[in-house]
């Protein structure tokens, strides 16, 4: 896990090497271990590193194959790359690190940018060819690993995080209306190749990004779950795709122990954090490090679930660490920072949970396996069991997760950014698209490959590398997300949901985690925001800079303030933590 950045130039501009710098900076958090810089012609790569495979010089980045004439700079982790290294090697390629970089770079040399699909693992990469000055940009298929990228005058430049974008200058920071549109109705979910930002875009997962040397630039979606039950699959038993479910997943988390470093896990306490701890138990691991971490409660929200991860942490012998935020002494002192970390504002009240517990676990590990992605993948929101009678799919999956409709939006934000319905557009397109013929199962695409990628993923993503921590994520696994598609939606839904992994679970661990109701990570600080908390929301909304950018308008503002409790999405969610994060974002990326 690192960051990386580059610049790719079409004209005869140099490369402004003290900017890309400042871009490599700025993700330090991410790589804290070494940095550098490669320059080659018209394209310039950077690149910080946290090692965690091959600890060694020889793995640092940008790599550079002179024989090949290739160079790279890789963010994330190939889980198979021993036994590529070795398909390689056999090949006749010979190696000087012992780590996954060069397995991507030799990689690339064999078989081209369709080698990614023989990765097992999260990545984004570019590759730079010395010879043609072409460069390949790529995201790993559920879009674990972020990649945005800046149009310049003349060129291109991309970074693992947007912050680190802006440190090189000469980005159009104006916000981008179509943008805004998903981040106030789609629960902050701004879907690629969007940003909030009008002159930053991001990669989308599952893509090949090629630029030729003379900016020419293709791209192409490598992969994608089909959502059916292939002929040879439809005469298998609930039993049979329990049998599957617990095989593959078995192995998602057994790869996920790749490392020259020990592994921990993020224990909330749920089903799917605690099934990762069992199998690893089952596997032979001990003296497992698992971190857990509550808020004050608010009125009759309970902030934390220890009482569930207690139960595994004893159950299984664990190393538990346990942290406990106050409002008063740790959430509002970090938000600021909290809120740095964010590539892009994200209103899921538990940002801050993940960013206050990746501090803590970074003083112990440098990797952790957690749970994030089980409810898409195996039908776990409330939002999935009613669409087995839906008869209008995207109707009624908006309504129960988008955070306003367009009239309230329109009454929300000021004229110069209305627009059209983009979100309500934007959902209906993608539950028209082929491949996904029950309601269910289209409501679990969208959710798997556009809303998990730009909430629980890069959730996760930001705030743990903001500690120089890598997240590994096994219900992301591309093999066991296959798998799950293909089960039938009724073998998804019974049991209120996730049928199929609660029964995998009750093999495995004990069922007084998975027969209670659904938990989530609770922040009921920012939820219902009092006191402290809602004064820090109200100088942001009301500040002399918000009034000057003209963003939402004065008479919203103030209704969500008169009585910010009565204002609550769908979801759960604070509709004036919403508004106030968006300005608290733009201030401290100074936009």
């Amino acid at each position: 896990m690192c960051g990386f950045c580059g610049e790719i130039r079409f004209d005869d501009r140099p490369i402004d090497l003290a900017a890309l710098a400042a871009v490599n900076t700025v993700m330090e958090p991410r790589g804290p271990d070494a940095s550098g810089l490669f320059q080659q012609g018209r394209v310039a790569l950077g690149h910080r590193r946290l090692s965690i495979i091959d600890l060694s010089t020889h793995a640092n980045q940008p790599m550079v194959d002179s024989d090949l004439g290739l160079t790279v700079a890789f963010n994330g982790c190939i889980y198979n790359y021993k036994q590529l290294r070795d398909e390689l090697a056999g090949q006749g390629y010979r190696f000087f690190s012992h780590g996954d970089t060069e397995v991507v770079l030799k990689a690339f040399h064999a078989w081209g940018a369709d080698c990614v699909q023989r990765f097992h693992g999260m990545f984004a990469f570019a590759v730079a060819e010395r010879d043609s000055g072409r460069l390949t940009l790529v995201r790993d298929r559920l879009g674990i690993k972020p990649l945005y990228f800046a149009e310049l005058s003349g060129g291109v430049r991309f970074a693992s995080t947007l912050p680190a974008l802006l440190a090189g200058g000469g980005i159009d920071t104006d916000l981008d209306p179509v943008a805004l549109h998903h981040y106030m109705h789609f629960h902050a979910v701004v879907p690629a190749p969007y940003t909030i930002l009008r002159g930053v875009r991001k990669l989308p997962p599952a893509t090949i990004r090629v630029i030729e040397a003379d900016g020419t630039t293709r791209e192409h979606t490598y992969w994608a779950p089909t959502f059916e039950t292939p002929p040879q699959e439809r005469g298998l038993s609930f039993e049979d795709w329990q049998d599957r479910v617990l095989g593959a997943l078995r192995t998602a988390v057994e790869r996920r122990l790749v490392a020259d470093v020990d592994v921990g896990v993020l224990l909330s306490g749920g089903l799917d954090s605690s099934l990762i701890v069992g199998l690893l138990a089952e596997g032979g691991q001990t003296g497992l490090n698992t971190f857990s971490v509550g808020f004050e409660s608010v009125g009759d929200e309970a902030g934390d679930e220890f009482q569930y991860s207690d139960i595994i942490a004893q159950h299984y012998g664990t190393r538990h660490h346990k942290i406990h935020v106050d409002s008063a002494s740790r959430l509002l002192p970090n938000l600021p920072s909290c809120i740095r970390a964010m590539a892009e504002p994200m209103v899921s009240h538990d940002v801050i949970g993940f960013f206050l517990l990746s501090q803590e676990v970074a003083r112990h590990v440098k990797v952790v396996q957690s749970g994030q992605g089980a409810d898409e993948v195996f039908g776990g929101y409330h939002w999935y069991p009613p669409m087995l009678e839906s008869t209008d799919a995207a109707t009624d999956y908006a309504r129960v997760f988008c955070d306003r409709d367009h009239d309230e939006y329109l009454r929300a934000v000021h004229p110069r950014l209305h627009g059209d319905d983009y979100s309500r557009a934007l959902i209906r397109a993608h539950f028209a698209r082929p491949g996904a013929e029950a309601a269910v199962d289209k409501a679990l695409r969208i959710d798997q490959l556009v809303m998990l990628v730009d909430d629980p993923v890069k959730r996760v993503d930001n705030m743990t590398m903001a500690w120089g921590l890598e997240a590994r994520v096994p219900f992301l696994d591309h093999e066991l997300v296959e798998l799950a598609a293909r089960i039938p939606a009724e073998h998804k839904l019974c049991d209120d949901g996730k049928c199929v992994l609660k029964a995998v679970g009750r093999r495995v661990i004990p069922k007084a985690v998975i027969d209670r109701p659904k938990g989530y990570f609770p922040v009921p600080a920012l939820k219902y925001p009092r006191g402290d908390v809602l004064d820090m929301m109200r100088d942001a909304v009301t500040s002399q800079r918000a009034r000057e950018r003209q963003l939402f308008q004065p008479e919203y503002v103030q209704a969500l303030l008169a009585d910010p409790e009565a204002h609550i999405t769908p979801l759960r969610g604070s509709k004036l933590w919403q508004v106030a994060l968006l300005e608290l974002w733009l201030q401290e990326h100074g936009v």
